[in-house]
Parts: structure tokens; C-alpha cells; sequence
């Protein structure tokens, strides 16, 4: 193949060819559970067991049509199973596609950003400090580059990376070492420097795909919460084996009917166990997740949905999130004066400013000043310097600039600068009053709400020292660029501001230019702004002071950055922190929230990260709060409701057998009720929307558990109001009516309670009952009493349930039954929150 022109890069069509001949750049991944594995998984839980149980038991006594229906039941409920598992595993697969790492590329002579896997030998890739490559590639040209290789090679030293010479590529037997040369491995992380590279390897003929190592995945463990479920049921299906044991022998006892003992002890350990604790989590958890990607927030640790809800305060960057990230050059200063860029008429001094700026920018520029700086000087029909730089030295935290050395065509040299003005003065050795009036120009850019940037230049016939430091720069002037803020920034401040969060702004730019954009877009600014030098100056405990109301920060550097979320936490707050540099990493990690720049963030942010914006967007943060609080809310509601079921049908299955009655629930009522309580879980509660309080209210306490003694409460005492309904229905129609209508009149009067009881616990104290958006509730509760009435019409059917159909009158009273214990604690929830609103009001 030959080589690839750095400047055109492939065609597609080339590219299309390529992907063909060797296959995606991609590394093998594990294979997702199929039905017959999860199905496998499912035969384990106790419930099944004790089912499959019951059905065997029913067939051994000739009992054809009520084990065939317990086994229908079964092959019902490992469907539905199935079904949300595989929900599940398509919004996890999604979230995996939009996490998948992003290469930049040269292609038909255009920059574009592709999905990593489409990368293809004989690409040219544009590499910038904080890169994840994704290939193995020659570096052919841009700055030496420094390279951690450790996860391949162990040495936490970079290593430097030089331009590759003609004839070098890629040998079978080329690995990483500790040696300078052009080679770059797929996996390793560019830490300083910005370069040009010649994909060589891809997938797995890659040095990281030689060894089967896969970074960046998205982590998708079980929570904390979901563990402790796991562990709850486990234990619970213990006790109610055991449990099962005890009635049968109970029964047998006192009854001598050991068959119907056995039975009736299923029957109650099957009502005991709450399996859809785990479904639930795991459902609400993915496809909470998904939810987040769809509002352009992508979720790579799945336990922080439960934290989203309770942030207490928003660290965000400026560049990028609250503005557009489209920098133009506004305005411009040289000693000829002051010049608005559309206005006024350049002059030649303007001029030379411009093409020193463009010398000092990226050939392929990705930061947006680079871009706007070529743009302009497009736009001006200026021309520019052809090829590439002979050398470049990267921003450095000791030189807050970049200088690029040209050589011309007369092999006279233009060595050109450009970076914070104090950097520039500095490096052109400016006197204290010439800095001080230059820093009067700045100022005053920067309170227009501009970024601020110095240029300076050096020409020779001669060498140049390594140091650009040791060089005599002459000074240009100064370019201010202007970066309006969002559009929908505004509006999402007020939205968080409503709901109690506070919004600190934290960049690296010049004070006066971070207090003009903050009143702008509506921070408090009442306190100033701190600069990263203070803060480095004050002790914790002083910080911690300041942030208690401070919400500007100028001129701080990654390491202050966790200075902050270390005095924020110190306060007690729940802090939210977005980062996109490769130093930003340590106080990602730190914060309680860790946010990366899904466009402009370094690949080392987005894997500390447990958020990823993939806009940017403040107003993306804003909504994944709104979201989050939505997803904790309805998992909340979900829980109560399968706790508060789970104690009129364990009731019901034991307090008859205790009291000397006929039994009430057999397994296949049991089966029935699990049959419906799964997708209203599932689908009903998951799907619920936001009341419109949600984001009016101030963050959950961080302590307040997703399902603590008070939500424990709450369940207990729906649950028993049901129970106590349903069986007080079921005593007293034994007194009236044969036992099979007696039974029938109670379990329609618990299946209605169980549909009242998820309508008033999915509207909460807030929403209202009969919300037309509620359509996934009604649809499912339609199919519930349209199975009921097969159920009562049908003899066959009947038979099975052992029930008969109730009079009018006695369907009437199964009915008023069932909403009043189902929704009797929902109406007095509300009418305690009306008069406690009334209160208020007066």
C-alpha cells in the first residue's frame, strides 16, 4: 500500500476497502446472555424452583389442568424474564456504541470525528495531549509527543515519540520500548504534544489487541443496591423455603392432609419472596441509563444514578459548556491601538499580528482559537506558512504558551509564540511599566467578557535554543476572541437554582473575563472571584468558608480543582465536577459526581468520569439531575409497591391456615398476581414522568436511603390495609356463600386492590389518577381484568382457581373493597399534604 498524503488522507471509498480487507478496529468482546442462558439463570431463583415444584406435585396427583396452567405460568413469567433482560441488554449495547472512543481523521482532505472502530490501516489520525490511541500508528509529523505506554508495558514513565523517517513502518516484531522512535501503540495515552499519525495496525493486529486488553468500557456491575437486594432475596428465599417446611408440617398436623400441607407451603413460601427486587433494579438501572444517553448524557457507571438526585452543587467548566466552544476573533490590540474585527480597517501591523498568530497555530487545528485564528486569516486572503513547523513546543504548566519554529524558504528562521499575555510578557522580556499598561489592555478586554491571548515573534539567520525561554521574542499584541454563552444556559441556571442546587464556574481564564461571562449567564458574582492562586494560598478549613458562598474561579489549574471538591465535600455537599483535561482526572475521581467533556474532553477524563456530556452542554448536566431525580423517584415507588403487594398475598396464603379456615390462595392465584405485579414494575412504574415539583424542590438528604425504614413503613402499612380488607371480605362472605364464591369474591378484591394500589402509587401524592399519559398502566390493568374475566367465565378456568363467580351485588362489595384498601392510605397521603399546604399558605 502506498503511503497516505497527511493532508488528504484516505477516500472513503479507500477507507471502505480497507475496512473490508482487515475488519473493524475493534477488540473482541465477551458475548452477551442469550435466552437459554438467562433462562438458566432464572430456573435458579427459589421462586421458580418452588413452582416448578408445585406443578410436578399437581401432575403426580393427576391434577392435569392445575399443573399445566402452574407450568404455563412459569413458561409466562421466564418469557417476561426474558423480555426485560433483553430490554436491558439492547439499552446496555446502545450505551456501549455511544462509548465507544472517538478518533479524529484526515479524510478526502477533510477533518472528521469517527467512531474508533472505523478506523482503517493507511488512515491519518490527528493526535492532541490527552488522547486515548486507538491504533497502532507512525508518527509522521507535529511535535515530539510524550507517550504513556503502562498499560502495556508496566513503566509509569512517558516515553518520547520523534517523526518517523522515510522507510520506517511496522514490523511483525515491532513492541513498545523505552527507546525514542515513531512508533505508536493502540492503548497507550498521549500526554503532552500534538502530532500527526499513520495508522499501521487495527483490531486485533494491534499491540493491544495482540494481548486481548480492552480499555474504557462502560461499568456496568451491580450497584451497592442492587447487591443488597440480591442478598435480601437470597435470605428471604431461604426463610421461605424453611417457612415452607414449617406450614407443611403444621398443616399436616393439624389437618392430616399432608398433600394439601405441602401445597399450602409452597403456596406461602412462594408469597414471601419479593424476586422482582432484583429485576427491578437491574431494569430501572439500564434503561435509566439509556433514558441519560438520550438527553446527551451517557452513564459509565451505572451506580451514580442513584447520586444524580441528591447533588447538591454544579462545578462546571466555561469554555464549552456554558458557552458555544466557537471562538471568533473579536478584537484585536497592537502599539497602532485598539481594532474591532468587522468595524475597523487593518492596518499592516494588524496584520503581521494575524499571520504571527496563525504561525503559532496548529497546521490542522482542533483548539477553537486555532480555528478561529486560520479563519480569519483565511477570510483575510492572507498567506500562509506552508508544510509543517520544523519543531514545536507544547503548552507547559512552567510556559503557558506554544511557540512553533518555522524555516523559510531563504532558511532564514520565524520563530512564533503565542499564549496567556503574562506568559508572553515574560518571554519577551517586557519592562514593569510596558507590562503594566499591557495588563490595562487586557483587563479591559477581559471585562467584555473576552478571552485574552498574547502574540510574539523572533526572526533570525541563525539557530535557535532549546529553550524557548533563552530566546529574545518580540513582542505583537493581543487577540481577544469572543465565545457567546449558549442559548439555553440561562434557562437551566434558573431551573437549577429552583431546585436548590448551587452552580460554581471554574476556569482557566482570565478573572475579569470569568465574572463577565458568569453575571452574564446569572451566577452569583456577589463574592468575587478567587483565583487558583489563592486558593493554592488558603487552608482547607479557609476554603471551605469561601465556597459556602464564592461561586467564580479565575485561573485555576487541575490540581486546585480538587482542592475545591475536597472543601466542597468538607461542607457537606454533594459535588458534581466536570473536567475534560488529562490533569482533571484526580478530582473527577474525587467528586461525587465525575462529569467529562464527551467533544472536547481528553479519552483519560472520560474513563475517570462516571458521567460523559456528549454536548458539552451545561443544560445536558441540568437535565440529568431533572432525569436522575425522575429515575430515583419512580425506582422509590416501584419498591414500595412490590414490598406492599408482597404482604396481602403472603397474608392471604397464611392467615386462613392460622385461623382454622378454608385455604384461600393456592400457587396458580399466587402465579397470577406475579404475572402482572412483573410488568407494571417493569414498564408501568419505569415509564412514569416527573411531577412538575420535581425540579422545584430542594436535593434528597445524601444519608436518605432509596428504601429505608420510612419507605419500609409506608409498604407495610399499604400492605396491611389490603389484607385487612381482602380478609375480612373473605371471612365474612365465608359466612354467606359457598367456600369456592367466598374465595372468588376475595381474589378479585385483591387483584383490583393490587391495580388500585399501583395507580395511586405510581401518581404518588402529587400526580393526579387519571393522567392520559398513564397509557402503559391502563393497558396492562385492561389485560389483568380482561384474564379476570376469562378467568370467572370460563368453567374449565374456574375450576383450576377453584373459585365460582360472585353475584352482581357481591362483585359490587369485592369491588368497593378493593379500592377502598387499595387506595385508602393514597387519600389520606393527600389530604395530610393539603392541609399541610394550606398551613403554608396562611
Amino acid at each position: 500500500m502506498r503511503p497516505t498524503d497527511p493532508d488528504c488522507g484516505l477516500s472513503e471509498t479507500e477507507a471502505l476497502d480497507r475496512l473490508a480487507r482487515f475488519g473493524p478496529n475493534a477488540l473482541s468482546v465477551s458475548a452477551r446472555r442469550g435466552p437459554f442462558k438467562i433462562m438458566a439463570e432464572t430456573l435458579r431463583e427459589p421462586m421458580f424452583v418452588l413452582l416448578i415444584g408445585a406443578a410436578c406435585l399437581y401432575l403426580l396427583l393427576g391434577e392435569r389442568g392445575e399443573g399445566l396452567f402452574l407450568l404455563a405460568g412459569a413458561a409466562a413469567t421466564i418469557g417476561l424474564v426474558i423480555f426485560q433482560e433483553f430490554r436491558s441488554e439492547r439499552a446496555l449495547a446502545a450505551l456501549s456504541d455511544l462509548a465507544q472512543p472517538k478518533a479524529r481523521v484526515v479524510r478526502g482532505g477533510e477533518q472528521r470525528l469517527i467512531p474508533s472502530r472505523d478506523l482503517a490501516p493507511d488512515d491519518i489520525i490527528l493526535l492532541s495531549e490527552g488522547d486515548r490511541i486507538t491504533a497502532d500508528a507512525l508518527l509522521v509529523a507535529g511535535d515530539v509527543l510524550s507517550v504513556d505506554e503502562s498499560t502495556l508495558t508496566g513503566e509509569s514513565a512517558p516515553v518520547q515519540k520523534r517523526m518517523a523517517q522515510t522507510g520506517e513502518r511496522f514490523q511483525d516484531t515491532t513492541r513498545p520500548s523505552p527507546e525514542t522512535g515513531p512508533y505508536l501503540f493502540a492503548g497507550t495515552l498521549v500526554v503532552r504534544g500534538h502530532g500527526v499519525a499513520r495508522v499501521e495496525r487495527t483490531g486485533a493486529r494491534s499491540s493491544l489487541g495482540m494481548i486481548g486488553h480492552s480499555l474504557a468500557q462502560i461499568e456496568q456491575g451491580q450497584t451497592p443496591l442492587q447487591k443488597a437486594a440480591g442478598r435480601i432475596v437470597f435470605l428471604l428465599g431461604l426463610f421461605a423455603i424453611a417457612f415452607c417446611g414449617l406450614v407443611w408440617v403444621a398443616f399436616g398436623l393439624m389437618r392430616e392432609d399432608w398433600i394439601g400441607g405441602a401445597l399450602a407451603g409452597i403456596t406461602v413460601a412462594i408469597a414471601l419472596i419479593p424476586e422482582e427486587f432484583p429485576m427491578v433494579l437491574a431494569v430501572f438501572l439500564a434503561l435509566g441509563a439509556w433514558r441519560l444517553a438520550m438527553h446527551k448524557v451517557l452513564v459509565r457507571r451505572s451506580a451514580v444514578i442513584e447520586t444524580l438526585g441528591s447533588a447538591t452543587m454544579l462545578c462546571v467548566d466555561k469554555t464549552g459548556t456554558l458557552t458555544e466552544n466557537h471562538m471568533r476573533v473579536a478584537r484585536l490590540w497592537t502599539d497602532t491601538g485598539r481594532k474591532e474585527i468587522g468595524a475597523d480597517v487593518l492596518n499592516a501591523s494588524d496584520q503581521d499580528l494575524l499571520d504571527c498568530a496563525a504561525c503559532a497555530s496548529s497546521v490542522r487545528p482542533v483548539d477553537p482559537m486555532d480555528r478561529a485564528i486560520r479563519e480569519l486569516s483565511s477570510a483575510m486572503g492572507m498567506e500562509l506558512m506552508a508544510g509543517e513547523p520544523e519543531r514545536s513546543w507544547p503548552l507547559r504548566p512552567e510556559m503557558m504558551a506554544v511557540v512553533q519554529l518555522w524555516r523559510r524558504p531563504d532558511a532564514s528562521i520565524l520563530a512564533a509564540a503565542k499564549g496567556a499575555p503574562e506568559a508572553i510578557f515574560t518571554l519577551c522580556r517586557l519592562t514593569p511599566q510596558r507590562a503594566q499598561m499591557l495588563h490595562g489592555v487586557v483587563e479591559q478586554f477581559a471585562a467584555e467578557g473576552l478571552r485574552v491571548l498574547g502574540v510574539a515573534r523572533l526572526r533570525g539567520c541563525g539557530g535557535f535554543p532549546d529553550d524557548p525561554a533563552d530566546a529574545p521574542f518580540e513582542f505583537m499584541g493581543l487577540l481577544g476572541f469572543l465565545d457567546p454563552l449558549r442559548g439555553d444556559v440561562v434557562a437551566a441556571l434558573q431551573e437549577a437554582k429552583a431546585a436548590g442546587i448551587g452552580v460554581m464556574m471554574i476556569t482557566g481564564d482570565h478573572p475579569a473575563t470569568a465574572l463577565a461571562i458568569a453575571a452574564a449567564a446569572g451566577i452569583d458574582v456577589g463574592q468575587g472571584v478567587l483565583s487558583g492562586a489563592d486558593i493554592a494560598a488558603l487552608p482547607l478549613p479557609a476554603l471551605a468558608e469561601h465556597l459556602r458562598e464564592g461561586r467564580v474561579f479565575a485561573r485555576v489549574a487541575p490540581e486546585q480543582k480538587l482542592l475545591i471538591v475536597e472543601a466542597l465535600k468538607a461542607n457537606g455537599e454533594i459535588v458534581a465536577m466536570t473536567g475534560d483535561g488529562v490533569n482533571d482526572a484526580p478530582a473527577l475521581e474525587a467528586a461525587h459526581i465525575g462529569i467529562a467533556m464527551g467533544k472536547k474532553g481528553a479519552d483519560v477524563a472520560r474513563e475517570a468520569a462516571d458521567l460523559v456530556l456528549l454536548d458539552d452542554g451545561f443544560a445536558s448536566i441540568v437535565g440529568g439531575v431533572r432525569l436522575g431525580r425522575r429515575i430515583f423517584a419512580n425506582l422509590r415507588k416501584a419498591l414500595i409497591y412490590v414490598t406492599a403487594i408482597h404482604v396481602p398475598v403472603a397474608g392471604l396464603a397464611l392467615g386462613p391456615i392460622v385461623l382454622g379456615l378454608p385455604q384461600l390462595l393456592f400457587p396458580m392465584h399466587v402465579v397470577l398476581l406475579e404475572l402482572a405485579i412483573d410488568p407494571i414494575c417493569a414498564l408501568a412504574f419505569e415509564g412514569e414522568r416527573s411531577p412538575t415539583s420535581a425540579m422545584r424542590r430542594p436535593p434528597r438528604p445524601a444519608a436518605e436511603p432509596l428504601f429505608g425504614p420510612q419507605e419500609l413503613t409506608t409498604a407495610f402499612i399499604q400492605g396491611g390495609l389490603v389484607l385487612t380488607g381482602v380478609l375480612g371480605l373473605y371471612v365474612w362472605a365465608l359466612t354467606l356463600t359457598s367456600e369456592d364464591q367466598a374465595r372468588g369474591m376475595a381474589f378479585i378484591a385483591l387483584a383490583l386492590a393490587n391495580l388500585t394500589l399501583a395507580l395511586t402509587d405510581t401518581a404518588g401524592r402529587e400526580g393526579a389518577l387519571f393522567d392520559r399519559r398513564r397509557t402503559i398502566y391502563w393497558v396492562l390493568a385492561g389485560i389483568l381484568l380482561a384474564v379476570l374475566a376469562l378467568v370467572l367465565t370460563i368453567p374449565g378456568l374456574a375450576a383450576i382457581f377453584q373459585i365460582e363467580t360472585p353475584s352482581p351485588p357481591h362483585l359490587a362489595l369485592s369491588a368497593l373493597v378493593a379500592v377502598a384498601s387499595g387506595g385508602s392510605y393514597w387519600a389520606l397521603a393527600r389530604l395530610v399534604s393539603g392541609l399541610k399546604a394550606g398551613e403554608v399558605r396562611a
